[in-house]
């Protein structure tokens, strides 16, 4: 059984950038397509970006050109999800998620089995 452990989440200022990252313990998740969602405060859970299990393709929110990032290391068996130029309405717990049968992107928080617990990020202005 694969657990998924998110952490680099905290308070960060309007404008910084910030990494944070996802573990993969018990099992190697190289074969799995993985994906970043986040839920605001008062909000539903919305993705954010997800990778294929090559690293080669991903895909991001339309909300989202430029600003985010997702790379996975498969060494380390983990993913990261960096963004840049931080804005207060960023300011969400951020999730890993991961589909141990499919090897593409997907976008639907419904494709996935696999979740973390979560890592917060403020952003204060």
């Amino acid at each position: 059984q694969v657990q998924l452990v998110e952490f680099g989440g905290g308070l960060v200022q309007a404008g910084d950038s910030l990494t944070v990252s996802c573990a993969a313990l018990g099992r190697t998740v190289s074969n799995y397509a993985m994906a970043w969602f986040r839920q605001a405060p008062g909000k539903e859970r919305e993705f954010v970006a997800a990778i294929s299990w090559s690293g080669d393709s991903v895909h991001y929110a339309d909300s989202e050109p430029g600003r985010f990032t997702i790379s996975r290391d498969k060494t380390q068996n983990v993913i990261h999800l960096r963004r840049n130029r931080l804005k207060p309405e960023d300011t969400a717990v951020y999730y890993c998620a991961a589909n141990p049968n499919y090897r593409g992107v997907l976008d639907n928080e419904s494709d996935y089995t696999i979740w973390g617990q979560g890592t917060q990020v403020t952003v204060s202005s």
